[in-house]
């Protein structure tokens, strides 16, 4: 294989070797891939993929090319550096460095954790009793993460007896976890050896059990369930998932502590085990088998089980069904169905239940008194927020924690005295600097699609933002599994908004917004309303004057980043450049491959190309396949190597066709964590460089 990249990459170097000086940019030549011919044959259709071969992290001339692009990517954004440090150094300089999260009660102890003054990761801490006991320390993670370039804890869980914790630790991004425990008295750390845990783990009420969920090591499926007993150091298979479909495990406990849980879900339907807590070397038994179309999440209240499901119920409802009689046919409705509100969470306390809600877009929160029988809904006052179920860990307590947060208030913590109707702040996000919510706006509004349906959309600026037209503006969307774009806020942003950016959230179709339906409507064989609706906000922010064409951005990641590369293809003239994080673009292919992680399970959320109705829909719009000769806009695109949920492959292919067909004057550029996987650096500081370099992307564009 000839390295043709290799030239242009000698450019870039020297470009870099004397920063002092900026090579112009006409002389700065991106990285050119070999072309070699790939045909893939379904239905009778012939696909050619000329960069089928980038497929392989093992393959040197891969890893040297992905290397040549991050070579590109910095020179041609040299000129840029300053701006990225400015950007850089406001971010930091926005935040508490020493800032702790709020202290939670469980089980006799306060647990928060805390960072250190410019230390990368969060160090786990819990004080006895009070707020004024010696702190002890749990996991001490910058001492942990010295000498890995990547460090992630994936859970932790605490033993009843309090005097142990077992976590799991992922030090490349693949999420890949290995089994460690802690005897919390003599601060030993012992390694159980156990690698390709999938994160989870919970502790039995014997003080010697933990559970945790395994993966397969090559396809990152996951597969099994085992047991880990502390006193012999062995480990013991106790459940394995049959179905070929990939259904997601994980292990918790219910609020009580009296039973044990694996969860297994997919996209449509789940199945969850119960196994008594006391019972260690026990057998799980299933609470309701897994039948298709149908989602259950249950709780433990004083000898039965409330369940929220959709059981002939599509935006979910409550039953209750008592704890030896868990079938489907002995459940018993609490809450009715209600086609306009959506029925999400729940947290369980002996005299109360709270339930969240979504109505109109926005949460509710609903405390029934369980004794009386009355009920209310807390009062949030904005236009658009985010409120949710915070850590309750305690059952025998009448204080409800919830947080909250919108586009122009920090992540906040309350404290509601369920009986009083008292609320208390008891934590938010220190912003540092000159930051006054009172000099930001909040509006929210709703955007006819093509087909009539009402999209919500809300966007934050500085007062005294002029609506003619001049603004940049950056439109943020995803619109995929059901999961809704919150209104939050992001100390970050502030650096664009302060420029005179406008920041958007359109809740398009695919997402939960709107309910269960609104789902519905933005996948499969409807995945094309989702792109629709992005394109139907983008064209009334410019009709209505917020911004115009060429002052226009786009941002999406994962599927959001499939998002904006289906955006582009059908409409690149409307946006200046666009930011694809980690996008899933090669849809088709990857959907053909069984053997990526989470190919088949996601075939109920796109849909089985194996199945030609299918396969011809999701070519229609799959971004890497419809790539065009027309003019694109300024595009920049970030991957992670180690990426389990998108192979870094697709971004990077992604990057080299779009570039060879763009006929326009823009930038097509790729960077790749080369020690990351889907969430890119895992430390604070190091995350915000990859901020500030997206930043100062579009503001270089915006000037």
């Amino acid at each position: 294989m000839k390295n043709k990249f290799l030239a242009p990459l000698t450019l870039v170097i020297i470009s870099l070797t004397f920063s002092a000086c900026t090579i112009p940019q006409n002389q700065i030549h991106a990285p050119v891939a070999d072309k070699i011919e790939q045909k893939l044959i379904m239905h009778g259709d012939t696909r050619i993929d000329f960069y089928y071969w980038m497929r392989d992290r093992e393959n040197p001339a891969v890893i040297e090319y992905l290397e040549a692009e991050n070579a590109y990517l910095e020179a041609v954004m040299l000129h840029a550096k300053p701006l990225q440090e400015t950007i850089f150094q406001e971010m930091v300089g926005r935040i508490k460095q020493d800032e702790a999260s709020a202290p939670y009660f469980y089980n006799g102890y306060y647990y928060y954790t805390r960072f250190e003054e410019g230390g990368e990761y969060r160090i786990y801490c819990r004080k006895r009793g009070s707020l004024d006991a010696p702190e002890e320390i749990l996991l001490n993670v910058p001492e942990m993460a010295k000498n890995h370039s990547y460090f992630r804890i994936g859970s932790f869980d605490i033993s009843p007896d309090n005097k142990s914790i077992a976590f799991t630790v992922d030090t490349m991004g693949r999420r890949q976890y290995t089994i460690y425990y802690k005897d919390l008295e003599t601060s030993e750390t012992i390694s159980t050896g156990l690698q390709y845990a999938a994160g989870d783990v919970v502790w039995a009420a014997d003080n010697k059990t933990f559970f945790f969920t395994t993966i397969d090591p090559l396809t990152l499926r996951y597969e099994k369930i085992h047991r880990f007993n502390t006193s012999d150091g062995t480990a013991e298979e106790v459940y394995y998932e049959e179905d070929d479909t990939f259904y997601y495990m994980g292990v918790s406990r219910t609020k009580d502590g009296k039973y044990l849980t694996v969860s297994i879900n997919s996209t449509v339907s789940n199945e969850t085990l119960l196994l008594e807590a006391n019972n260690p070397t026990g057998s799980f038994r299933v609470f309701q088998p897994r039948q298709r179309d149908l989602r259950y999440n249950v709780e433990h209240y004083k000898g039965r089980f409330y369940i929220i499901t959709n059981y002939n119920a599509q935006n979910f409802r409550l039953m209750e069904t008592p704890s030896a009689r868990t079938g489907i046919n002995n459940w018993r409705e609490v809450i009715p169905h209600r086609t306009d509100v959506l029925l999400e969470n729940m947290s369980v306390f002996n005299d109360f239940l709270v339930l969240q809600e979504r109505s109109k877009g926005l949460r509710q929160m609903r405390i029934i008194n369980q004794k009386t029988g009355n009920e209310h809904y807390l009062d949030f006052q904005e236009e658009a927020y985010t409120a949710a179920i915070h850590i309750n860990a305690e059952m025998d307590t009448e204080m409800f924690r919830f947080s909250y947060t919108s586009l122009t208030t920090p992540a906040t913590i309350y404290d509601y005295n369920m009986i009083t109707r008292e609320q208390k702040k008891v934590w938010q996000q220190t912003v540092f600097g000159d930051f006054d919510p009172d000099d930001y706006e909040t509006r929210r509004f709703y955007v006819s699609a093509r087909d009539g349906a009402q999209v919500p959309v809300t966007i934050v600026y500085k007062k005294g933002t002029q609506m003619d037209g001049g603004s940049p503006l950056l439109q943020f969307g995803y619109g995929s599994y059901g999961s809704s774009m919150e209104p939050r806020f992001n100390s970050n942003a502030i650096s664009l908004i302060d420029r005179g950016f406008i920041y958007a959230l359109a809740h398009i179709r695919g997402g939960q917004e709107m309910g269960r339906q609104w789902y519905e409507d933005g996948k499969l064989l409807n995945k094309k309303n989702t792109f629709y609706d992005f394109i139907d906000v983008s064209e009334y922010l410019v009709e209505n004057s917020y911004t115009s064409t060429d002052r226009l951005f786009a941002i999406g990641g994962s599927a959001g980043g499939l998002l904006v590369g289906a955006v582009i293809n059908m409409r690149p003239e409307l946006y200046k450049g666009v930011i694809a994080s980690v996008p899933f673009v090669d849809v088709v292919t990857t959907m053909l491959d069984e053997t990526i992680p989470l190919t088949t399970s996601e075939y109920d959320e796109w849909g089985n190309p194996n199945i030609k109705e299918y396969y011809e829909y999701m070519l229609s719009y799959s971004p890497y396949d419809q790539i065009t000769r027309q003019d694109y806009p300024n595009v920049l695109i970030t991957s992670g190597l180690h990426d389990s949920q998108v192979q870094f492959w697709e971004p990077t292919k992604w990057a080299v066709k779009l570039r060879e067909y763009n006929t326009a004057d823009t930038k097509i550029l790729l960077t790749t964590n080369m020690e990351a996987g889907h969430g890119g650096a895992s430390g604070r500081f190091a995350r915000l460089r990859e901020v500030a370099l997206q930043y100062a992307f579009l503001l270089d564009l915006a000037k």
